[in-house]
């Protein structure tokens, strides 16, 4: 049996890390990824994957990646269900990233809003605060 994805393509929006009562990163992310073949009018379309990557790679994602960056993801599709609040059963399809490799620098393909002004000392000044997730979060 294999279960295995690669995608490449741009965030859709900042990365969202939080943390597990326990203190273990993890990030929810969207990736658009660009069909292969143009529609009638000739417009390429693109889909929009949501994706889940836990502690080191999901904090290094979240510190150093925004919405727009090119990024290949490797890991596996997962699904899973729970009950929502409405008393429905809510089934989720996602990809599980084992890693995320950035593919642009910061000058190809993010333009800073600090133009001329010296980098920080401490790169991880603007890293997300623990928060509490519930183990009904959790994919496992």
């Amino acid at each position: 049996m294999l279960n295995s994805v690669v995608l490449v393509g741009r965030l859709v929006r900042d990365p969202e890390l939080k943390y597990t009562s326990s203190g273990v990163a993890v990030a929810n992310f969207t990736v658009a990824v660009n069909r292969p073949f143009s529609n009638q009018e000739g417009n390429r379309e693109a889909d929009f994957i949501n994706c889940v990557i836990w502690r080191k790679p999901a904090e290094n994602l979240a510190n150093f990646q925004k919405k727009g960056a090119l990024i290949g993801v490797d890991g596996r599709i997962q699904t899973r269900s729970f009950e929502g609040q409405d008393g429905k059963m809510v089934y989720v399809t996602e990809i599980v990233a084992d890693s995320v490799k950035f593919l642009e620098s910061k000058k190809e393909g993010q333009s800073s809003n600090q133009s001329n002004s010296q980098p920080s000392d401490d790169p991880f000044k603007d890293a997300g605060e623990p928060i509490n997730v519930s183990s009904d979060d959790l994919p496992f």
